[in-house]
């Protein structure tokens, strides 16, 4: 498990999410971009996520995926659209092998200057249409310098968000793909809010 890196401090890591999620909060309660429609934003008391764990923190291997493998992802609203598949990010969850996909938009340009390349996973779970939203929850992460290069990273599913369109229906959201279904629940990151 990633718990067991060298160097991983769980305290500071567990802080520093909670940090994390504080500013999404105050970006949804405040900022003009925010996807929380403005006459509901005097009520907004948060978003609701799964407590931190860090079981959910695994490392992955990042295999480039050759060519330019496309696949079309519907949205929310609206036509479907190109993403390229980037890597297969491949990690072991709850004593079994599995795998994501990660993607970026169709004719997005790498970065040829070592820059970060940003790799977007949309992925569905078990808790998908239950204690999470419907069409599945997203995760971003940074690889530096060339993905061809890349060996591991640690996929953290505490990072697991909603798309905006959740929030707000005026938001056009890619689905999360069959291809990054996982057979289990995934108790870790953003969730609905509790029923009251």
């Amino acid at each position: 498990m990633a718990t067991d890196d060298a160097g991983f401090d769980a305290d500071a890591w567990a802080a520093e999410l909670e940090e994390h999620r504080e500013r999404k909060d105050e970006f949804f309660a405040d900022h003009s971009q925010s996807p929380i429609p403005e006459d509901d934003r005097e009520t907004f008391e948060g978003l609701t996520y799964y407590d931190p764990d860090p079981t959910y923190r695994v490392p992955a291997r990042i295999e480039p995926v050759d060519g330019e493998a496309t696949i079309e992802l519907e949205m929310t609203q609206g036509e479907p659209r190109q993403y390229e598949r980037v890597a297969r990010l491949g990690f072991d969850l709850a004593g079994e092998e599995r795998d994501l996909y990660a993607y970026r938009q169709a004719g997005q340009q790498e970065s040829d200057d070592g820059a970060a390349t940003t790799l977007f996973v949309p992925f569905r779970d078990g808790t998908t249409g239950d204690t999470t939203y419907g069409a599945g929850r997203y995760m971003e992460f940074e690889v530096e310098g060339d993905l061809a290069e890349a060996d591991e990273l640690p996929l953290d599913f505490n990072l697991a968000y909603h798309p905006f369109c959740v929030y707000n229906e005026a938001f056009a959201c890619p689905l999360a793909p069959p291809e990054n279904a996982l057979d289990v629940p995934i108790e870790a990151g953003e969730r609905l809010a509790r029923s009251v």
